[in-house]
């Protein structure tokens, strides 16, 4: 999911740069918050993009915050994806 949210922040600053018709806001911040803040927050970063916008952060804080979590509950839980 962070390889699909990088991609998604890095072609809509590329079509923000050309003048082209962009990816919705609520799209970069679903996909970041929903498993790809590692990604979001890199392409935020890596390509300067929605870098200025607080809610972007903190949506994508949030995010990691949350998969972070989920990850350690689950590594200490290993039985409760059988």
């Amino acid at each position: 999911m962070s390889a699909v949210a990088f991609t998604a922040y890095a072609v809509d600053k590329g079509k923000a740069q050309r003048g082209a018709w962009r990816i919705p806001e609520k799209v970069l911040l679903s996909l970041s918050f929903f498993g790809g803040a590692i990604g979001g927050y890199l392409a935020m970063h890596t390509v300067r993009h929605k870098t200025k916008k607080w809610y972007f952060h903190l949506v994508n804080g949030l995010g990691l915050i949350w998969q972070v979590i989920l990850l350690v509950y689950l590594f200490q839980n290993p039985n409760i994806l059988l």
